[in-house]
């Protein structure tokens, strides 16, 4: 009948200016695409070069080694009778593009640029690329001359097109165009496309999958159509995870999904779609209406076929039931993913990580626990590159991962630095801890060498500064703290390095920190202690959300220690002990809770806030528990803290972005780091404000 229809969308594991190893999956992919009866292959945005390549963008060596890959793919076997659509920048007119090339059979059919960039958040697009703003017009593109060898095309139409097969009309959007209010998709269905595409790299947040599901529903909800969706996984040299979730719709419908976490480089969705279902449905929604506009989609009309004239027995896919990960699971999952990739190709031979028996330095240790477990599940699955990629980073070319725990032992190096402000509990339970995920955990001792480098400043000064509870000043107290703290991590460096040569094997250790978005939020930690490692699987998650990621670790992998960890107060152990007992917690050094911050956390991000606009909106939200004096203290005291801190963000280790409301300084969060710390005209604001409220109020 000639009605049906097989198309495929993927999720690589693409890493940035690594073209071999890109090249590889992209071929990898079509090659599966074309084993499922596939005629149409949607990659991931800019997957010849990867999308992080950030300034590198402006090198001509990466639009050259981008065309060399286009060369290799058009040449290749593997490409023939499948229509494949790739993404890669091109120089057109001397503009650089983000654009997608769609080819068949050695030629180039067009050359789509993206036309609504992604310039906020995470993403900087507007640095590198130009918009294409010209709508629904068309320009002949030259083509370098490597590719006119392999063609025989001398140009090609670059701009706004659709493709118009023998039996249907396809459509391309980039990324962020589905989440433009104008999306390019509503006027290319009013013009009879009936199935659109989109390549993205969008990264993983916590609770953000089902808005991306619930747009491309959306998108064929209001329209009709077949809607593809290819996205990039895992981490491609970046603090972002790009989480899968390649999917197709159709009519409102998602048919097809992939996975949002896994540890396969290459996964590909197909699905057998019926056209007549599209137009059936277009039928009854767009019978009464008149386009409100020309059709002036360009058309580039191609000699091929999606459909077979015999399909009468070929099943079609059906709606299926989506689950949505909780976010405790996607903390379990996306940070691990993020990790292994880190990991494996960064060279090194395993992590270490200063374990205090806390929460933070707990859910990091969780987190490569979680990793282990889902190395030794996708090897019992039979991924071979996961074999290949444990087996090089181990050093031990036959071995077999089986257990997560033993996998720990070899990959995974805890400590505990004890100082003599350290209890008994805390250093229990990071023994404990470590005893059940399987690292190999050790115990140092680091007053001597917190003693020397005091010994060193009384030599100079002749003064030998004391601890507040002992008759110091508050800037004693706080110097005696970060010594201690910076010491760990000159000694968390030194056993990365050489704890492998002590004990007769090859590499050193990745250091890894655990210092969560509201400590950084507030710079509650010393600037170059252990919260300075090489990369921070937690930095970009609530401490909310970290207790609640154990609690569903004490239960997913048995791990009963946490449930002590939870049950303890929140503290640094910087300060001498009463009685052997912990006098320091993290919440009255800061002078709020956490509860509070993660509030704060996102006023001051997500909703855009400053101290004045946060005071009136905490005013109503925290009425039931503050007066709004109390309140007005709370938004003080944090812009206080937040702006004499913000210069520790500048030096803060890359952490995985997790949360709307991280404060990284790299992209994410782009601030001065010098402040007027009285924030004066704001504060009094403030203070105008709660004395007309204190005027209006009744007298009791």
């Amino acid at each position: 009948m000639g009605r049906k229809v097989t198309v495929a969308t993927c999720s690589l594991n693409q890493w940035t200016l690594d073209f071999e190893g890109n090249s590889e999956r992209i071929l990898r992919s079509i090659e599966i695409a074309k084993a499922h009866g596939a005629k149409y292959r949607l990659g991931p945005e800019l997957e010849i070069c990867g999308y992080g390549c950030g300034d590198h963008f402006f090198e001509s060596d990466t639009l050259l080694h981008s065309f060399q890959v286009l060369r290799n793919l058009l040449e290749s076997p593997i490409t023939q009778d499948i229509i494949c659509d790739v993404g890669m920048p091109i120089m057109h007119h001397n503009v650089r593009y983000n654009c997608r090339v769609l080819f068949l059979n050695r030629k180039i059919l067009l050359i789509r640029p993206k036309m609504m960039m992604a310039n906020y958040g995470n993403y900087r697009e507007m640095r590198w690329f130009s918009p294409w703003n010209q709508l629904r017009q068309v320009e002949e593109y030259f083509l370098p001359r490597m590719i006119q060898e392999i063609t025989g095309q001398d140009t090609v139409p670059f701009g706004y097109c659709v493709l118009s097969t023998k039996d249907t009309c396809i459509g391309s959007e980039i990324c962020a165009e589905l989440w433009n209010p104008s999306s390019p998709h509503i006027q290319m269905g009013l013009d009879g496309v009936e199935i659109f595409t989109n390549s993205s790299a969008s990264h993983h947040e916590l609770r953000k999958a089902d808005q991306r599901i619930n747009l491309i529903k959306s998108a064929t909800t209001k329209s009709g159509g077949i809607y593809l969706y290819a996205n990039l996984r895992g981490c491609d040299g970046e603090r972002v995870y790009y989480d899968g979730c390649s999917m197709v719709a159709i009519n409102g419908d998602i048919v097809a999904k992939g996975a949002q976490f896994s540890l396969d480089d290459v996964e590909v969705i197909t699905a057998t779609l019926d056209l007549e279902d599209v137009r059936s449905y277009r039928g009854e929604v767009y019978q009464p209406h008149v386009p409100s506009e020309p059709r002036l989609c360009h058309r580039i009309k191609v000699d091929f076929s999606l459909s077979n004239g015999d399909d009468i027995y070929l099943p079609t896919h059906q709606p299926i039931k989506l689950h949505f990960h909780t976010p405790e699971e996607e903390i379990s999952l996306g940070p691990a993913c993020w990790l292994w990739d880190y990991l494996r190709r960064s060279g090194q031979a395993g992590f270490l990580l200063p374990l205090s028996g806390g929460v933070d330095s707990s859910s990091t240790a969780c987190i490569v626990h979680s990793m282990c477990v889902l190395i030794c599940q996708a090897v019992e699955d039979g991924n071979s590159r996961v074999l290949e990629d444990v087996r090089r980073v181990v050093g031990d070319d036959s071995y077999l991962p089986q257990q997560p725990r033993e996998l720990c032992g070899r990959i995974f190096t805890t400590c505990y630095m004890a100082s003599e402000n350290s209890s008994e509990d805390t250093s229990n339970r990071a023994k404990d801890l470590a005893n059940q995920i399987g690292s190999t955990h050790m115990n140092i001792n680091i007053d001597m060498a917190v003693k020397a480098i005091l010994g060193i400043f009384s030599v100079v000064t002749g003064r030998w500064p004391q601890f507040r509870v002992n008759g110091g000043s508050h800037r004693e107290n706080l110097a005696l703290q970060n010594v201690q703290a910076r010491v760990r991590m000159v000694l968390a460096y030194l056993f990365a390095q050489l704890s492998l040569w002590a004990r007769g094997k090859p590499g050193g250790l990745l250091v890894l920190g655990s210092s969560n978005v509201d400590e950084s939020l507030t710079g509650y930690f010393t600037k170059y202690d252990c919260s300075s490692a090489d990369i921070n699987p937690i930095g970009g998650i609530s401490k909310m959300d970290l207790k609640s990621f154990l609690l569903y670790c004490a239960e997913k992998f048995q791990l009963t220690a946490l449930r002590h960890i939870l049950a303890a107060p929140p503290t640094a152990e910087l300060e001498p002990l009463t009685d052997g007992q912990v006098s320091q917690t993290d919440e009255a050094d800061m002078g709020m809770t956490y509860s509070e911050l993660s509030v704060i956390g996102r006023l001051r991000k997500t909703s855009k806030c400053g101290p004045f606009s946060m005071f009136c909106k905490l005013i109503h939200m925290w009425k039931d528990a503050l007066s709004p004096t109390e309140v007005a203290q709370k938004v003080k005291h944090f812009f206080r803290m937040y702006s004499v801190n913000r210069h520790k963000m500048t030096t803060v280790t890359p952490s995985y972005h997790a949360d709307s409301y991280s404060p990284d300084d790299n992209r994410f969060d782009i601030r001065p780091f010098l402040y007027n710390t009285r924030w004066t005209w704001q504060f009094r604001c403030i203070d105008k404000q709660v004395s007309e409220m204190a005027a209006d109020t009744p007298k009791q």
